[in-house]
């Protein structure tokens, strides 16, 4: 199973770009893993947000596999624990998942269509995270989750 992780916006912040690679390179030794960061539509600044999100959503579901399994990261979504997830992601590698896809999305979120076709929506906390943060705190999260499925140390530090 091939972990993907992608967001619409700029490319990764100094601030959190090493954490996010440190993390990224993690992950690799369970699992290959790519990151894919969607630029923002080239007339962003003059569309409504609506527009906006369709535009983005437009270019997000292009990009997928009709048998990708899209878990959207989503304010209403629902939350997990760190183990919540790696038993979600042990389950997707059960079941012969090929790509198993994180979302973040733009400024204002993901469109509605994205929301229908993604197979699983989750929250990552309650708080009102800085979307270049929300990158540090999924690679982070998923390295946890890989941890906890061999039953390493890292989680218990």
């Amino acid at each position: 199973m091939k972990l993907q992780l992608w967001s619409v916006g700029k490319d990764h912040e100094a601030y959190v770009r090493v954490g996010v690679e440190d993390f990224t390179r993690r992950i690799s030794r369970y699992y290959p893993v790519e990151w894919t960061i969607l630029p923002p539509p080239r007339n962003a600044a003059t569309l409504t947000m609506s527009d906006l999100k369709k535009k983005e959503g437009e270019t997000i579901l292009e990009g997928l596999g009709k048998d990708d399994y899209l878990i959207a990261l989503d304010e209403k979504g629902k939350q997990m624990s760190s183990e919540g997830l790696a038993q979600f992601i042990q389950t997707r590698a059960n079941d012969s998942t090929r790509n198993l896809i994180f979302l973040i999305g733009g400024a204002y979120g993901l469109d509605e269509q994205v929301l229908q076709r993604a197979n699983y929506k989750w929250s990552l906390s309650q708080l009102t995270l800085p979307h270049q943060l929300v990158r540090l705190v999924l690679a982070e999260q998923v390295y946890r989750a890989c941890t906890i499925q061999r039953n390493e140390k890292y989680h218990h530090i």
